[in-house]
């Protein structure tokens, strides 16, 4: 049996360790934290469980995308909750509000109702997004060129004439890093589109999902443990020989795969006589990453405000959302955790907004707890930013407000070690596809990459990502889904 040493339990390093130990892997997982999850961490505040970076996902419709790879997993026997076919998204520019419904047809149909004049330009839209997303699954043969080689920004403003309706189009894309000089349509299109095919919550959030990966793993004989952070990797003729737990015990193996950033990977490995050559390790390590999210995590009183089975984007009139204003809350996210009171009112709300890593640079060098009053006067300065931008929608919020729980970039930085506390990892640029697009393959021939910062991120991309890094471990591609 070959033995695998994952770095970082994760989404992708757990996926990674399934996928393995499914064909005969040895499988050690090793992550620095308390729990395993990475982004999919929860924790828990006066008896209720809140997520740190799990709110929905899509495509989880049979024979949809994501619903073929969680099948795969055995994930599909979790609590899933499907949301508003009709909304599963609303989009709120100024004083107006726009429906975002599941369905390729209905998503045309609603939006046409609104836009009449634009409904050959939403036939287009959808047409391309639909073409996208068919072709996700032959990233088993490389990318799909073309799209990751086209702006978002110019696709949508080449399709869509009214400014309004390309807002409402973008408005719910806080689920990436919109940018206008720099983001593939390729990007833009499969998130988009996974959710448009249908959209879902799941009760029991993120750390559902990890338990269920954490039971198979250890099911099929692997291991997965905690308090076990790797502090280096040692290189030796050219191979990873082992991987140093805790600054003292050295485990060794036949291959190591890194579900962390890949800076902080190559950061592992002592640079003097390296394989890894210090042009590749200035390459990843100029690599611009995705922003940051400040999040609101509301506690509600009972009766006080209704659950809706969806998101609602809260934009200010003259946001420009691909030139997003992260010092200032002009833009915010408003989650629903499924989770109800027996009346069926909210039980508890995520505000998400994103927050410049320029803001905090004072604290870089502190860590949780030990960060002083200045920084949590400025976290409940901007918790009551979003409340007040939010309840412009929901007037209702202030009230309904039992306690406020508050995390920063620097609370990602803390725990999932992405650099400047990145949401969404390295940023994928249409003018320089190849240079940031990573390879799951390094320099050394037995350590490997995986994980959002790849290829694509998000539950959807990062499990496509697995079965890449398995394949380029195994020397060919697992059974795919």
């Amino acid at each position: 049996m070959k033995k695998a040493v994952i770095i970082g339990a994760g989404l992708g390093g757990l996926q990674c360790g399934y996928i393995l130990a499914q064909n005969g892997y040895e499988v050690t997982i090793l992550e620095k934290h308390s729990q395993a999850g990475g982004c999919l961490q929860s924790f828990r505040r006066k008896g209720f469980s809140f997520d740190t970076g799990f709110h929905y996902v899509g495509g989880m419709g049979d024979g949809e995308s994501l619903h073929r790879l969680f099948e795969y997993f055995h994930l599909l026997d979790l609590q899933w909750v499907r949301m508003d076919s009709e909304c599963f998204d609303e989009v709120v520019i100024g004083d107006e509000s726009f429906s975002l419904a599941s369905g390729y047809d209905n998503f045309v149909e609603t939006l046409a109702r609104r836009f009449p004049s634009e409904r050959r330009g939403l036939e287009r839209y959808i047409a391309t997004l639909k073409n996208i997303g068919e072709h996700i699954f032959d990233v088993a043969n490389g990318p799909f060129n073309e799209a990751f080689e086209t702006g978002a920004y110019a696709f949508l403003t080449d399709t869509i004439g009214d400014p309004l309706l390309r807002k409402v189009l973008s408005g719910s894309s806080l689920k990436m890093n919109l940018c206008a000089e720099t983001l593939p349509l390729y990007v833009f299109a499969q998130i988009n589109n996974s959710f448009i095919q249908s959209s879902w919550r799941l009760k029991g959030g993120g750390a559902a999902l990890v338990q269920s990966l954490e039971n198979s793993i250890r099911e099929s004989g692997g291991t997965v443990l905690t308090k076990a952070e790797v502090t280096a990797l040692k290189e030796e003729n050219g191979m990873v020989k082992a991987a140093e737990i805790n600054g003292e015990e050295l485990l060794e193996a036949d291959v190591f795969v890194s579900d962390l950033h890949p800076d902080s990977t190559l950061s592992l490995i002592d640079a003097t006589g390296s394989k890894v050559r210090p042009i590749y390790r200035k390459r990843i390590a100029a690599l611009r990453n995705a922003f940051g999210m400040f999040t609101a995590n509301i506690l509600l009183k009972p009766g006080k405000m209704n659950y809706l089975n969806r998101n609602v984007f809260v934009h200010s009139a003259d946001e420009d959302l691909w030139h997003p204003s992260l010092a200032q809350t002009r833009s915010v996210m408003v989650h629903f955790y499924p989770e109800t009171y027996p009346d069926g009112s909210a039980r508890a709300i995520d505000l998400l907004s994103p927050m410049d890593m320029s803001l905090l640079e004072k604290w870089t060098d502190t860590t949780i707890g030990h960060r002083g009053d200045e920084y949590e006067k400025l976290k409940a300065q901007k918790a009551q930013a979003c409340i007040d931008h939010v309840a412009k929608r929901f007037p209702e919020l202030k009230d309904a407000i039992d306690s406020v729980f508050t995390s920063t970039p620097l609370t990602y930085l803390d725990y999932t070690g992405t650099p400047n506390g990145s949401a969404y990892g390295i940023c994928k640029d249409f003018n320089n596809p190849a240079g940031t697009i990573i390879s799951p393959q390094t320099s050394l021939p037995n350590l490997f990459l995986t994980g959002q910062n790849l290829n694509l991120h998000g539950i959807l991309g990062t499990s496509i990502t697995s079965f890449l890094t398995a394949a380029a471990v195994m020397g060919q591609m697992p059974s795919f889904p």
